[in-house]
């Protein structure tokens, strides 16, 4: 690509700013700019891209198809811009960024309740959580590491396992009469609340339990195992979700074991990461920390 075609920044802001005031004169005051620098920077955009981008029509400014589909990429390329440096300056002070994606419940009920810790011991680092509930390859992604369900690990990737995945039938302590439901099959006269990325986990409790159960789907359906937790504390039926996500709940007495039983699935959740992110020493001492965690949690 021939740079010269490019457009700057000034010239997108002078762009975006005449589509959205529909004058220069406007456009200017909007930009704090003088009328011949907004006219100058919006002449040269259209030498540039060989199009005319408005209609002169009297002192307005009308835009044309071609105008009118280049203000869409226009106004994402400025955004976009904005967020990388908001983001970027939001870690003012701190010299090194490590980038995770976390299973969105896992971020939030385990690893973000245990980072004051972490950042009490190092406060140069900084951590870039992204939420994710699909993975794709953490190196090509742009991520040092991600935390998510498997056993597996691939060749040029290292693991750490965190947490087993066990899994609590919970409720409102209003939606069930006892403390728990001693005979599993009782839990087929509630309404069993759904995880949508997990559409078999209430078929696998059952079957483990010994019962034909072919009708259980009837319950709410939420994304995310957070949202199945508050499905469950407004009284809308029995969650099944992993312990780590309701043990504030139940200790504080919001949720109450609907059935003895634990589940216990073969895939814990653990921390994967590619091979080079070891020879970053951010990320060497933030595995190290997380390993130390784990096991004064055990």
């Amino acid at each position: 690509m021939r740079t010269s075609y490019q457009p700057t920044i000034s010239e997108l802001q002078a762009f975006v700013a005449c589509m959205e005031k529909g004058s220069v004169t406007s456009a200017a005051e909007a930009l704090a700019l003088t009328q011949s620098t907004v006219s100058r920077s919006l002449a040269l955009l259209e030498e540039k891209l060989g199009v005319s981008l408005f209609h002169r029509v009297r002192k307005r400014l009308v835009p044309s198809d071609a105008g009118r589909l280049f203000a869409t990429d226009a106004r994402a390329i400025l955004r976009h811009l904005d967020e990388a440096t908001v983001k970027t300056m939001a870690f003012g002070g701190r010299t090194e960024i490590l980038n995770l994606a976390v299973l969105p419940t896992f971020a939030s009920r385990w690893l973000v309740p245990r980072l004051q810790a972490f950042s009490s011991l190092e406060p140069a680092i900084s951590l870039n959580i992204a939420a994710r509930l699909v993975f794709g390859g953490v190196e090509t992604d742009g991520f040092d590491a991600a935390i998510r369900r498997t056993d597996q690990r691939p060749a040029g990737f290292g693991s750490l396992a965190l947490e087993d995945d066990r899994l609590l039938a919970v409720a409102s302590p209003r939606l069930i009469e006892e403390d728990t439901l001693s005979d599993a099959s009782a839990l087929l006269r509630l309404p069993l609340l759904q995880q949508a990325t997990r559409p078999t986990l209430w078929l696998e409790w059952f079957r483990e339990a010994g019962i034909d159960a072919r009708d259980i789907l009837r319950g709410h359906r939420f994304d995310q195992f957070a949202t199945v937790v508050e499905g469950a504390l407004a009284g809308l039926g029995v969650a099944l979700v992993p312990d780590f996500a309701v043990r504030r709940e139940l200790e504080a007495g919001l949720l109450t074991l609907a059935s003895p039983r634990v589940m216990r699935l073969a895939a814990p959740y653990t921390l994967v990461y590619p091979d080079r992110s070891t020879e970053r020493p951010a990320f060497a001492r933030f595995r190290s920390w997380l390993e130390e965690s784990v096991k004064g949690a055990r």
